[in-house]
Formats: structure tokens, sequence, C-alpha cells
């Protein structure tokens, strides 16, 4: 099992093969001015998970490559591991990184203003449905994934319209997506969290 993709901004959101469970994901798109952008992807991998898989690549040579094949790797003291990804840009160089299937779109929204939106069939559509898994599947999956969770934040100078959760000091908003609700389809999602920024 796998998250095809939580944001297309370029490879560093393509968490492909590597969110095979038991990851928490933030992905964090912060305004830094009115044409530029920096998006950062943390993932962050259990403790059990993190040694299995350390173990299996003690096996297998290609085992490493499900987790942090790009960025920058830490491994936390409690035996947990940090991948975090950054890209930064103009608003065209990260469409550019996107490519033709691109989601996450900026748009002006008046002078200073940003809108910033991402349309939530990204999020479901590459999950495969848990009906069509058998029940020593399911039950593996929902091991795996219970407890865990993708964020996405937005983030700037001043939000001024969002429909995500907005921060006491106004500078950001975000919502959390467990993934099993992703997986089983009984996330409740507008068709897409969009979030009006001020620039720095």
């Amino acid at each position: 099992m796998g998250l095809k993709t939580i944001a297309k901004l370029g490879a560093m959101l393509t968490l492909g093969a590597s969110l095979a469970g038991c990851i928490d994901a933030t992905v964090d798109v912060e305004l830094t001015s009115e044409t530029t952008a920096k998006a950062t992807l943390t993932q962050v991998m259990s403790a059990d998970f993190y040694a299995m898989m350390k173990m299996s690549a003690e096996e297998s040579e290609t085992a490493t490559s499900e987790f942090c094949t790009e960025g920058d790797l830490v491994e936390n003291a409690d035996g947990s591991a940090t991948c975090t990804l950054v890209e930064e840009g103009t608003f065209e160089e990260l469409a550019a990184l996107e490519g033709e299937d691109n989601a996450l779109h900026f748009t002006s929204a008046g002078p200073g203003l940003v809108r910033v939106a991402l349309p939530t069939a990204e999020l479901t559509g590459e999950l495969g449905s848990s009906d069509d898994m058998d029940a020593e599947t399911k039950q593996m999956v929902e091991a795996f994934f219970t407890g865990h969770a993708v964020t996405i934040r937005i983030s700037g100078a001043e939000v001024t319209e969002t429909n995500l959760e907005l921060s006491d000091d106004k500078k950001s908003a975000e919502i959390e997506i467990p993934f099993l609700d992703l997986i089983n389809g009984t996330a409740d999602l507008p068709h897409e969290i969009f979030a009006v920024v001020r620039a720095k």
C-alpha cells in the first residue's frame, strides 16, 4: 500500500511507495512574496517501522530506497527518522516542477494577496479503496495507518480567508487528515482547500 501523491509540487511532494505506513507527513506551503513561495515536505517514520526498514536494508540494497531518497534524513534520539525536503522559487518555477498534472495553484487575489489552492481530488484519487482489499490486507493497512495523518499548512504574513483551521496569530491555516479516512473514503473534504494569504 502506498499514497502516491499528496500534492504534486515536483518530486518533493510525491510520496510514492515511501508512505508504506507508520509515517506522519506535513506539507507546508509558505508564501514568501507576491510571486514566490517555499514548500516543505516533512515525513516522520516511527521508530519501530524505521528499525524494521533498516534491518531489511541489511538484506537488500534496495530497501533504503523506500524512504527519503531525496532530502535531509535525520535519525532522532527516540529511534524515529525525519525526512525533510524543500523547494523554493517563483510560482512559475514551482508550477514547472509540478508538470502537466499540477495540483497546487497560486492566483492573485488582490493587491498583496495570493490565493493558494489544492483540489482535494488529488488527495483521494491516488488511493486504492479499502473495499478492494481482503480482510488480511485491511487489517494490515489499519495497523500501519491508525493514528497517522497528513497535515497540509498554508502560511504567510497573514491569512485573510480560508476554509482551513486558522491559527491564533492568523499567519497560517491547516488541515489534518487521517490516512485511514482517505483510504476508507470517509474523509469529509471540500472540493478544494484554499487560503488567501498576504505576502510578506
